[in-house]
């Protein structure tokens, strides 16, 4: 980045960080997530390191806390109050490590404490009585909050010795509290933290009381304490028989490896907590090892705040590029500054449509709030437009085809524009792709950048073209020796014989997922009509090459059965069948009225594909119950996960709900979660998921 860019870049930084932290810390109005606004300050600080002529002591990055609101006293804090630095993924903790160890001799011990999302405290005791509470301010002055700290009644007014003590730690709702909270309110509060930040600062003490705060202590800023003190575990074991709440699910750590194991640990277990918490903070236990460490001009570095993968940041976007798929769909991506979201870095985000860049008005250079989308796909969420410089580039959606340069239309009624050549290479391959996949026909090795080859080489031109490739051919293309060639050619035959509701899901129908693949399948099943529909001629020869007679005996419902079936169904049955909308209905409906399609269908037919559906149930322990996952599995894949739901009658849906039944949460889950704890849906991890089944 040019200076003069820098420059630019560091002034609309500062400005957006210091209007959020105003909102966040004096009004209590979250505008964005927290997460964002640590991205922010992440790029600030990152240009402030390159640029370093360009820092100004009113940066946001140059000094703790924020402004007090001028509606309470305000007092002196007897120490200075330092904020943590932030890392954000393992490596930052060990790079932290590799600090600290240059400033101590010997091996260190850490103590790692649950980060309570909640508002920093300063209470102060005379000999042994409550005397004042504060709020963090700008670190060196805070508001006097006393009457409503007063209230909570996890904070004793008098401590079981007569000490002079200055204690910080973090006023917090719980959630139970919060929910009732929002309840009586006509206005909800965005989260927990808002509410506690609101709640302190009430004039009226009885409305603090009524709210039902509760307080965690962690520190402890000046004392008469015996000498007897030595680590932050006695610091914590000394508040506690103070008479002093502290969160006991800290932790003693020997090491560095222990540390990142705890904190992975908690990225999980957290949704279970009756508080939120928002990461994890690392202290070097022993004492006199964090005063030879000392601080730098704004932290300690004997201790960092593990922030947990974020659900939301913010990034910029460098160009925009669009991309065809399956159904020929033009979908806008962004290419965007590599950003860390959700526990992996993204450096694209869809835009979805035309009509999603007019209505938040996207364009390159913006800088824009992503998040991921059902866990997966990141997407833009918001343009931050405050950070533009003017040399932002609108955004033109393409009149051709990006691929084949075709015509592109609008399909009424739609917001997708569509490349309106069926044989473009785009739509070809991406169908192969969709077809070849672990939902589809699952053949191991040949990925997207085989299926490329292959088209390439003229050996492919639909799916039903796979099943026709000889050995000869893939040795005949670069990377491919006999044994992978073999491996390949020997996952293609295994993959003919198919369930049903994967097949379906292959063929790449417009709005058909898994769960309507599935659903559609067992209807199919229960109104079958037996094909008397003979294949065309071919030559006898390449008919018994392709298929193994004992197998076909065996067929219960092949292919033909399927086009029989669908076809003898009109469209106002097809929309009635359980789990299928109207648009699925529809496009199911138009693909199998389509010449072509049941050309392509009869080809899969005759190379030898057999339709599997004995795995059909109409009941079982979870008929009718829905769920949906969120976070990865340990022991099982989610599609073996999947496969015994719908094998139990269950279904599964991408979406949490107000009809959501459960929802299955791994490792890492992403904000289904939340929204399921809102709905109050059931939650299971995957031993009490294995346990459902088993029972």
């Amino acid at each position: 980045m040019k200076e003069e860019d820098a420059k630019i870049r560091i002034e609309k930084l500062k400005e957006k960080i210091k209007d959020l932290n105003y909102k966040y810390f004096v009004l209590d109005k979250s505008e964005v997530k927290e997460s964002v606004r640590d991205s922010l300050k992440r790029e600030l600080i990152n240009l402030e390191t390159k640029f370093p002529k360009f820092i100004t002591p009113d940066s946001p990055t140059q000094r703790v806390g924020s402004a007090v609101s001028g509606r309470f006293k305000k007092h002196k804090h007897t120490t200075a109050k330092k904020s943590l630095a932030d890392v954000f993924s393992e490596e930052e903790i060990k790079e932290w490590y590799k600090r600290i160890t240059k400033l101590v001799a010997g091996e260190i011990e850490f103590i790692a404490e649950l980060k309570i999302d909640g508002l920093n405290i300063t209470v102060q005791y005379e000999k042994g009585f409550f005397k004042r509470a504060l709020t963090r301010g700008n670190g060196v002055i805070g508001e006097d909050v006393t009457h409503t700290v007063k209230t909570i009644g996890s904070v004793p007014l008098r401590l079981n010795d007569d000490i002079d003590l200055e204690v910080s730690g973090e006023v917090f709702l719980p959630q139970k509290s919060f929910e009732k909270l929002n309840k009586s309110q006509e206005k909800d509060f965005a989260n927990p933290r808002n509410a506690a930040a609101g709640t302190v600062r009430q004039l009226d003490p009885q409305v603090a009381a009524d709210r039902e705060l509760d307080m965690f202590c962690y520190h402890i800023d000046k004392n008469s304490i015996h000498e007897t003190i030595k680590t932050q575990e006695d610091v914590l074991k000394s508040l506690n028989n103070l008479g002093l709440k502290v969160c006991k699910k800290y932790k003693k750590l020997k090491n560095i490896d222990e540390v990142i194991k705890f904190c992975v640990q908690w990225v999980d277990k957290r949704h279970d907590l009756p508080y939120e918490i928002d990461g994890i903070v690392i202290k070097v236990n022993d004492l006199s090892k964090q005063k030879k460490m000392g601080y730098t001009a704004k932290a300690p570095r004997y201790a960092v705040a593990f922030k947990f993968p974020a659900e939301q940041v913010s990034s910029q976007i460098k160009d925009v590029i669009f991309q065809v798929g399956r159904t020929g769909a033009i979908t806008p991506v962004a290419i965007m500054t590599p950003t860390l979201v959700a526990g992996s870095t993204v450096s694209r985000a869809t835009l979805h449509n035309e009509d999603e860049i007019n209505k938040k008005d996207v364009r390159i250079g913006d800088t824009v709030i992503i998040q991921k989308a059902g866990d997966i796909i990141p997407e833009v969420v918001e343009v931050l437009k405050d950070l533009r410089t003017g040399k932002e580039k609108k955004l033109k959606f393409p009149s051709k085809c990006p691929v084949c340069n075709s015509a592109v239309m609008r399909k009424e009624g739609q917001a997708a524009h569509y490349c309106t050549n069926s044989n473009c290479y785009a739509i070809e391959k991406e169908s192969i792709s969709h077809f070849v996949s672990k939902k589809g026909f699952n053949i191991d090795g040949l990925g997207d950048k085989v299926v490329v080859l292959l088209m390439e080489a003229g050996l492919i031109k639909n799916p039903s073209d796979i099943f026709l490739i000889k050995k000869e051919d893939f040795l005949s293309l670069d990377l491919f020796q006999e044994k992978r060639a073999n491996n390949l050619i020997q996952s293609i035959n295994d993959s003919k014989n198919i369930s049903l509701d994967r097949f379906l899901f292959a063929l790449g129908i417009r709005f058909i997922g898994e769960q309507s693949s599935f659903d559609l399948s067992k209807f199919i099943l229960q109104h079958q009509k037996k094909s008397k529909k003979t294949l065309k001629k071919i030559d006898n020869k390449v008919q018994q090459s392709l298929f193994n007679d004992s197998s076909t005996k065996k067929e219960k419902f092949s292919i033909l059965d399927l086009i029989e079936t669908l076809n003898s169904l009109g469209l106002e049955q097809i929309k009635n069948i359980d789990g299928v909308g109207d648009r699925m209905a529809e496009s199911i409906h138009e693909w199998f009225n389509n010449k072509k399609n049941i050309e392509y269908l009869e080809k899969l037919y005759q190379v030898g594909v057999i339709l599997n559906v004995e795995s059909f149930k109409s009941s079982g322990k979870l008929l009718n119950n829905s769920f949906v996952f969120t976070g990865s599995l340990n022991s099982l894949t989610r599609d073996q996960a999947k496969t015994l739901i719908k094998e139990n009658g269950g279904k599964i849906h991408s979406t949490v709900t107000n009809d959501t039944d459960y929802i299955i949460v791994g490792d890492s889950p992403g904000s289904k979660l939340k929204k399921a704890e809102k709905l109050d849906v059931k939650i299971l991890n995957e031993e009490s998921f294995k346990k459902l089944i088993e029972a």
